[in-house]
């Protein structure tokens, strides 16, 4: 924790390809820390998120993901992985998700579009690069870059997160150096450093209000008819508009 970030999120990963697998409640971090350890240069405890992450490789996959379920609304950050270009589509267009993730581990089977991801955007949905692969395996440093380049010439650089998924200490990198290494994956400087900082906390903000009812929410402003209108003004002014 001493590298400065203030909040991290415990990712519970569920890959349906591997055998049938339920949604359980998310471990409180009391159990895993007696004590959270403080902000390096703050007085100020760490904050400790629950993320669930959905691997889909079948759209009868994402029917969990619509229903109810009591224990998905106990996270604060749902995420999916994508693994064919149909469920990218439905990823971005139809699921209530926080996070997209963009596989860096392969060459991608299909090519990014501009509409699904347009419309990502538009709903608040940000598209997470991870950046633990290229620190292990050459090969997959070279996926990681590439896979990215190709999004960024969709996206322009909007709404995109970059993280870890790191398993070990070794594997994580402070916020500085993963924005120096979103400059090779095709961000400027002001969007690497957006990846590690605001869009993350936009990304819990979304988590926040797609639990709450703020996030379907809105208010209209009504116009007003012009009998109103009438009725409203001063006797003054209506003879004034009269003549």
């Amino acid at each position: 924790f001493s590298v400065g970030y203030s909040a991290v999120a415990l990712n519970h990963v569920i890959d349906f390809k591997e055998k049938k697998q339920e949604i359980v409640k998310p471990v409180s971090p009391s159990e895993l820390f007696p004590s959270l350890p403080i902000v390096q240069g703050t007085s100020k405890r760490i904050k400790v998120l629950t993320r669930l992450t959905l691997v889909v490789s079948d759209p009868s996959h994402c029917n969990l993901l619509r229903s109810t379920s009591a224990n998905i609304r106990l996270y604060d950050i749902i995420a999916v992985f994508p693994k064919t270009e149909k469920l990218f589509h439905i990823a971005c267009t139809t699921l209530d998700v926080d996070l997209v993730c963009i596989n860096v581990t392969e060459k991608l089977p299909f090519y990014f579009r501009r509409p699904p991801v347009n419309m990502a955007i538009d709903r608040g949905i940000y598209f997470e690069l991870l950046y633990a692969p290229a620190i292990k395996d050459s090969t997959m440093r070279r996926y990681t870059i590439s896979n990215a380049i190709s999004l960024m010439q969709i996206c322009k650089g909007k709404n995109i997160v970059i993280s870890s998924a790191a398993e070990r200490p070794l594997e994580l990198r402070g916020p500085y150096d993963v924005a120096n290494l979103g400059l090779l994956f095709g961000l400027s400087e002001s969007e690497a450093k957006a990846a590690v900082s605001t869009n993350c906390r936009a990304t819990m903000l979304h988590g926040e209000t797609r639990k709450s009812a703020c996030g379907v929410v809105y208010t209209v402003k009504k116009p007003r008819k012009v009998e109103e209108e009438e009725t409203t003004l001063p006797a003054c002014k209506k003879a004034k508009t009269q003549a």
